[in-house]
């Protein structure tokens, strides 16, 4: 029997995209000064020099058309998925990943990520073969985020491994009248995950925790995974609403003064 070679991962980008939505439907094909939004994020990912492929991940052809019209690659996936997350894993048995390698969910609606935070998010997946999952937090400096339940807050071991994720502030400050607050952190929404685990993940069954705080996240914490989380100085604005488009827009031409 030949000895086996050392593998190195590969790492590569999914990033799903649907159609349909409750808050914004058709959101991936919104137009940002002239190109739609999905275009924005595959040209940021093709930017990351430790990717190997960058695909989308999407149920309709719609978005699969504008991503072919702009020389991107796409995968179509069913259109029952309850979570980006069940998606992914399809994409990645579509694309016939191997079971070792990286795959890193980048947000559809993201369009202005800094590129390096994808690095960021897979090098702990490449540097510990045995980690199965990794995500990135950002420290809060707007302290109306930390009472806002859109972001989630979360609290993590001195190897920086999460403890849990919450939709409300943790830690908890006992005394208010104390000098010093918290330092709270925030969950920004790019996972890696190796791609074995992936497909581990999305056959558990839901969480008791993530079941109240609808964070699918939890599932993986609940069952005894460890989630490695990586503190990047890049935070990253989430279109969610037609309204955070001008949002994106007005940031767009910020930078592009800036250049």
């Amino acid at each position: 029997m030949e000895p086996v070679k050392n593998h190195t991962p590969a790492v590569v980008a999914i990033i799903p995209a649907r159609y349909l939505s409750n808050r914004f439907e058709g959101k991936p094909l919104a137009l940002i000064a002239g190109k739609p939004m999905i275009q924005h994020v595959v040209e940021r990912a093709r930017q990351v020099g430790i990717l190997s492929r960058v695909v989308v991940a999407t149920d309709d052809m719609r978005i699969g058309e504008c991503v072919n019209s702009f020389g991107g690659e796409y995968v179509l996936t069913r259109n029952d998925h309850v979570s980006g997350s069940d998606r992914l894993a399809e994409a990645a048995e579509l694309l016939d990943i191997s079971e070792h390698d990286v795959v890193v969910n980048i947000q559809g609606d993201q369009p202005l990520f800094d590129p390096e935070v994808v690095s960021q998010v897979a090098q702990p997946l490449l540097d510990d073969p045995a980690l199965p999952m990794s995500t990135l937090i950002y420290k809060i400096i707007r302290p109306e985020e930390i009472n806002d339940p859109n972001h989630v807050k979360t609290v993590f071991d001195h190897n920086h491994n999460a403890l849990y994720f919450s939709r409300a502030p943790i830690p908890f400050q006992r005394n208010p009248e104390e000098m010093v607050s918290p330092t709270y952190y925030k969950h920004l929404g790019f996972y890696a995950y190796r791609k074995g685990f992936l497909l581990t993940f999305v056959a558990l069954p839901e969480g008791e925790w993530e079941r109240f705080e609808k964070l699918e996240q939890l599932r993986a914490l609940e069952y005894g995974y460890r989630i490695k989380v990586v503190l990047t100085d890049h935070d990253s604005i989430e279109v969610d609403t037609p309204e955070d488009l001008l949002r994106v827009e007005e940031y767009l031409q910020k930078l592009q003064g800036r250049s």
